[in-house]
């Protein structure tokens, strides 16, 4: 029952979640469900390395290089841009209730909390865009080289 309620669930509802996201993106057909699929492989690498690693801020770059992977993948199996696959599927580890908490620290004049909850949430969102970047940048360097060989 753990099992089902604390992996299954999370990731079913990141999935539907992202399914929501790809009608603001427009994207149709299969493409949706690659998009979600992402989102749901990337939200179990976050809660399965949780008791890996011990820190949020690791999961979540672990989580997107995951979902960088997959986007990658996806997007050269079907011969789509990289972006919509990558930017849907890492919704749902967007820190937004760390943006939240930090500007009420910062409205109710609560310097300390807001510098602690600041950073925090930097660090998160600079893990999802390094991890994004990373495996971004594999890829060229791999393609370049591939390209230079032949």
């Amino acid at each position: 029952m753990e099992l089902i309620s604390g992996y299954v669930l999370p990731c079913l509802y990141a999935f539907l979640a992202c399914i929501g996201f790809c009608f603001l993106f427009n994207i149709h057909g299969i493409g949706m469900f690659i998009c979600a699929g992402g989102a749901g492989l990337g939200w179990l690498c976050y809660l399965l390395t949780a008791p890996l690693v011990g820190s949020d801020i690791i999961q979540a770059f672990l989580a997107a290089l995951v979902i960088s992977a997959w986007s990658e993948i996806m997007a050269r199996l079907r011969r789509c841009p990289v972006t919509s696959y990558l930017l849907v599927a890492l919704f749902p580890l967007v820190p937004g209730g760390g943006i939240y908490y930090t500007m009420e620290h910062a409205v109710s004049g609560e310097v300390d909390l807001f510098l602690s909850t600041l950073l925090h949430t930097l660090g998160l969102a600079g893990a999802l865009a390094v991890g994004a970047l990373l495996v971004a940048s594999f890829v060229r360097l791999f393609q370049k080289r591939r390209e230079h060989r032949s």
